[in-house]
């Protein structure tokens, strides 16, 4: 799913797809707690229990056990792992009007939109759309800033599972991710952390995002800036980051960031010292979108033709 800044599902109560899951996890919880007696809380025992067919796991569907699985996994996981990042944010000023809000509503089929003062790193909250259908005639005057909805604060280091707890809690669906100067990392809906449990969830307005790398008959890539750079250095058979940056890189736009330390025009090519080279198609002043990746031709050369 292309996940997006301010798109949710409209409930009033963020608490009807969690209570679900925990309904299926706990029944499931009981049944196995009848036929097997293991240590309170030993994730390894039920993610073994789940991975295999056994008379204690018989009667669980494909669907429910697939659903456990995530609940065990997204225990360790955190919010900066989830989170839709900054360059990705839709926001709005808090000056502005009733017809520039609704088109942001409109052309990008949100329901939530976050709101900022002067900068992105100052969020004040969030606007529902529901808050501007009384307006839309014209027969009252619409002030954004008398509109904001509570909008959590939270660490890229807390758990999924906490903060879905406090979102439940204090009926809010949506969270901005901050870092330790209070700038803004990233934003995090409720449908993100639900989506951990029970997979990708797209809607009537959710359009089918293309494929992360394309072959091209000439041998090259076309890689999406978001393309995961593991999986282009599994597809070149090449080691494309150091150990010791494996965390901090995860997409080739951001590979291709820490090679110049700045996000490179349309058009420059860039050469990777593993002997691949970067031919940036479309980029703008935040990110890389999409570059064409091939061989150096230096290296094909001292690479040579292959026995079969």
């Amino acid at each position: 799913m292309n996940r997006n800044s301010a798109r949710e599902e409209d409930a009033d109560d963020p608490a009807g797809g969690p209570e679900s899951v925990a309904q299926i996890v706990g029944d499931w919880f009981r049944r196995l707690g009848r036929q097997r007696q293991s240590e309170s809380g030993d994730r390894d025992v039920l993610a073994d229990a789940l991975g295999a067919e056994n008379e204690s796991t018989a009667d669980i569907t494909p669907v429910e056990r697939l659903m456990l699985l995530n609940v065990l996994r997204v225990g360790d996981t955190r919010v900066g792992n989830v989170m839709v990042p900054r360059a990705d944010i839709i926001a709005v000023e808090i000056e502005t009007g009733l017809a520039a809000l609704i088109d942001v509503f409109r052309d990008g089929f949100h329901s939530r939109v976050p709101v900022y003062v002067e900068t992105l790193d100052h969020l004040s909250g969030f606007v529902h759309v529901k808050d501007t259908l009384q307006f839309w005639r014209g027969e009252k005057e619409f002030r954004l800033r008398d509109h904001l909805r509570q909008l959590l604060f939270v660490p890229p280091s807390m758990r999924v599972v906490d903060l879905l707890l406090q979102m439940r809690m204090q009926r809010t669906h949506m969270a901005a991710v901050v870092d330790e100067y209070g700038g803004t990392d990233g934003l995090v809906t409720i449908e993100d952390l639900v989506e951990e449990i029970v997979g990708e969830i797209e809607d009537e307005h959710e359009r089918a995002p293309g494929p992360m790398f394309t072959e091209r008959p000439d041998g090259a890539l076309l890689a999406d800036g978001r393309a995961p750079v593991d999986e282009l250095a599994v597809r070149l058979g090449v080691d494309l980051v150091s150990g010791d940056r494996e965390e901090d890189i995860e997409s080739v736009g951001g590979l291709i960031f820490s090679m110049v330390g700045r996000v490179p025009m349309r058009g420059e090519i860039l050469t990777h010292p593993a002997g691949v080279e970067f031919e940036v198609l479309e980029s703008d002043p935040r990110r890389v979108k999409r570059v064409r990746v091939r061989r150096s031709p230096a290296a094909a050369l001292e690479t040579g033709p292959t026995d079969p």
